[in-house]
């Protein structure tokens, strides 16, 4: 991943230049709040937005993106479906149903919120479809680990170009990683900032003072470092802003070695591997 600046793109399989940083809205509240913050990052140059039909804002987040002066054709719109919703037939109805609420035409991406057991396979037919389509510019998965992605690439026609997890200093999965990044299935990190345990962590701090940043730009610079597509949440115009000033330094290999070393498995959501919603 070249890093540049703000606007600075991935290139994935399939040639669609995806934003390496963006705003995320889970747990953003329908209404004023998301519309306030989704506008907040496109006045402050963000051109990636990322929702989900179980976040209940997508309408929020359309009515920011029709209300702004940014062109929506430069905005990169990610939404995602969810699992009562999977199987082939209801995730092309679930598509339809986001699309409008979006007030949007297509997607830039759309993804398969969770691996469900017995259905994933089929809604991923569905995303197949709308890829072939032309409604959705790139498709992928959420929380899929290596032996979903294995099991799915014995009957997927497209390979999946993103997978978007938990990521972060206390949960790093470099195995899986690895095995994404053979695949060129694109690395994508939620909760990136451990929503805010990172202040806790003594490295972090060490390490911020060290680049004279704040300790979520040490941590988002570092996702992007270790070739992370990365889309912190946040409601606050001035975090926001600041979570972009990421361009005026450069993480040490070593350094970036040293986060990577914090790794202890921990998760701060649901185990992909077991959950039951």
């Amino acid at each position: 991943m070249q890093i540049t600046d703000i606007n600075g793109t991935v290139t994935l399989a399939n040639g669609v230049k995806m934003p390496y940083f963006g705003l995320g809205v889970f747990k953003t509240k329908e209404g004023k709040e998301v519309i306030d913050s989704v506008t907040y990052a496109l006045d402050a140059g963000y051109r990636h937005i990322d929702t989900a039909a179980i976040y209940q804002n997508e309408e929020g987040v359309g009515l920011a993106i029709e209300q702004n002066k940014t062109n929506r054709k430069d905005i990169f719109l990610t939404s995602k479906v969810w699992n009562a919703d999977q199987g082939y037939d209801s995730t092309l109805k679930a598509f339809d149903t986001s699309l409008q609420k979006l007030k949007t035409t297509y997607l830039d991406l759309y993804l398969i919120h969770w691996p469900v057991k017995g259905k994933y396979k089929d809604t991923w037919k569905a995303l197949e479809k709308l890829y072939a389509d032309g409604r959705v510019k790139a498709i992928g998965v959420s929380n899929f680990l290596q032996p979903h992605l294995e099991d799915l690439l014995q009957s997927a026609d497209v390979v999946p170009m993103v997978n978007q997890l938990e990521f972060h200093p206390y949960l790093v999965q470099q195995p899986l990683l690895d095995f994404c990044n053979q695949h060129k299935i694109q690395y994508e990190a939620w909760s990136p900032l451990m929503q805010g345990k990172i202040f806790e962590i003594p490295l972090l701090k060490e390490l911020a003072e060290k680049y004279k940043v704040t300790i979520p730009q040490l941590v988002l610079r570092w996702d992007l470092q270790k070739g992370v597509v990365t889309i912190p949440k946040s409601i606050r115009q001035d975090r926001i802003i600041s979570n972009a000033g990421l361009w005026n330094f450069e993480i040490s290999e070593e350094d970036v070695d040293k986060i990577s070393s914090l790794d202890r498995g921990e998760r701060i959501g649901p185990d992909p591997a077991n959950f039951n919603f």
